[in-house]
């Protein structure tokens, strides 16, 4: 028992993390992990999210919950932000803690982070269908039944447009890193110029009696959630985090940046910001166009709401680049998650053929392995369904990640790199980004925590029966001498 708890507690040596993920190419500059951040965190979610919250929530009040979540979000990225640049390696989180708690530690939050990653790729991408649907649906043009939805919902089997923009997503990436952020970038800004058309046409329809009351009474909803009051604002809080989560995926993809000192945290903490204004201005224009209760069960309340005020050709175009910008929060996610599981392979805590690079120097078995999940989890199961699962695993990563920060600084220009940036007011802001988390994550209905429990409880059984027996750490003979340079 004393060997199996010494196992659990042992630490990865900083240089070994180094050492393995030289493998990676590293082209990525601030410019591209801003549109990696921004690509990720104003996905489907901005296009939905303040819709179905307002509804089934908060009323007019949606902004809050938005800001709020901001607040928290932006605690945990200042915290992501110091420590990938002392540590930026593949997989975030997970080797982040891997070196600072231990490797049973570490693969529990990176066990939580692929929870996030493979239903992050589901979610998007069936929010990326509702919108094409809404997009053909005034030309005449309607998929059959058993193609247009997940199994279960409106008598769907499988969503075949889920299907087909993740394999285009994969296509994309193999084709390497240069080539994915060149699309990236073009599309980020095409998804932006969208967000900006909406706010700006949409604040024309705005009547103000739709905001009144801005803070609708409390009343219990049928599915014995609570709608109003801060009750409902504080269900809106946990339901909408996931909109902030893209800065994890650039966390993920560290290895691969250039001067990671200083792109790691102006990517992170400046996409968090420009994304929040947009989630701001989003929010407030779509429940001034319309009272909140018409987007119930919409899935794609932009589109809708351009085209009942009048707007069908704007409409039209804003859904049509907005459908093309949420393939870039498919390739952040897809990136971020199959670089995790790479370093799963890398340290053999799954079998070695994982972590394997190919000749572009892209983990394409990784790949390979969230691409068909994704499409599994995104052709099945429900869009609001997908949406809590995800917070569940960020959030569970976001706490660790915060009291990381303490063995961090003790060791910082010790035994790891001095860090350029440091989070200000230490040691007050990590021990609040931790309560923040742990707040957001108690107010997740049941049901998620039920799932997120089953899901720790596989992880927890593939560590033992795997992981444990296989996990490798060893440094190769000719490693610490180039590495040491780095401290």
């Amino acid at each position: 028992m004393k060997n199996i708890w010494k196992k659990m507690n042992e630490k990865v040596n900083f240089h070994f993390y180094m050492a393995k993920d030289k493998n990676l190419e590293k082209t990525l500059t601030v410019k591209d992990f801003l549109a990696l951040g921004l690509g990720t965190i104003l996905s489907t979610s901005i296009f939905t999210l303040p819709g179905i919250v307002a509804a089934k929530y908060t009323g007019p009040a949606v902004v809050v919950p938005f800001i709020l979540a901001a607040l928290v979000a932006g605690l945990v990225a200042m915290n992501y932000a110091e420590m990938a640049s002392v540590l930026p390696f593949a997989g975030s989180a997970y080797s982040w803690i891997s070196v600072l708690f231990g490797k049973f530690w570490g693969w529990i939050v990176g066990w939580a982070l692929l929870a996030e990653y493979l239903i992050a790729v589901a979610f998007v991408a069936a929010g990326l269908s509702s919108n094409v649907q809404g997009l053909i649906s005034p030309l005449g043009i309607a998929l059959p039944k058993a193609l247009a939805s997940p199994l279960g919902t409106n008598g769907g089997v499988i969503d075949i447009i889920a299907v087909i923009v993740v394999a285009l997503v994969t296509y994309i990436l193999l084709r390497g890193d240069r080539q994915t952020t060149k699309v990236s970038n073009i599309l980020v800004v095409l998804k932006l110029l969208a967000i900006v058309a909406f706010i700006v046409v949409g604040a024309t329809a705005i009547k103000a009696q739709n905001y009144v009351p801005f803070f609708p009474k409390s009343h219990p909803n049928p599915d014995g959630t609570v709608f109003g009051g801060w009750q409902g604002i504080y269900a809106g809080i946990s339901t909408i985090f996931l909109s902030y989560i893209g800065f994890d995926s650039i966390a993920s993809n560290s290895a691969e940046a250039k001067n990671p000192q200083k792109t790691m945290p102006r990517g992170i903490i400046g996409s968090l910001i420009i994304a929040t204004i947009f989630f701001i201005c989003v929010s407030l224009v779509m429940v001034g166009m319309f009272k909140y209760t018409m987007y119930a069960n919409n899935a794609e309340p932009v589109g809708w709401a351009l085209r009942e005020s009048g707007h069908t050709v704007i409409a039209t175009v804003v859904q049509a680049v907005a459908v093309c910008g949420m393939l870039v929060a498919l390739i952040g996610m897809m990136m971020a998650g199959s670089r995790l599981i790479y370093s799963f392979g890398r340290d053999k805590m799954l079998p070695k053929m994982v972590g394997k690079v190919n000749k572009k120097k892209i983990p394409s078995n990784a790949l390979w392995i969230i691409t068909i999940i994704g499409i599994i989890l995104g052709a099945i199961f429900p869009f609001t369904f997908l949406a809590q699962l995800i917070s569940a695993g960020t959030l569970i990563a976001f706490m660790a990640v915060s009291l990381a920060m303490y063995p961090l600084r003790r060791r910082e220009g010790k035994t790891l790199p001095k860090a350029s940036y440091q989070e200000p007011f230490y040691p007050v802001l990590p021990i609040l980004g931790f309560f923040g988390s742990f707040a957001v994550f108690m107010g997740l209905d049941v049901q998620a925590k039920i799932y997120s429990a089953v899901w720790f409880l596989i992880g927890v059984i593939i560590y033992f029966v795997y992981g444990m027996r296989h996990a490798d750490s060893k440094l190769p003979d000719d490693s610490d001498q180039e590495i040491e340079e780095n401290l």
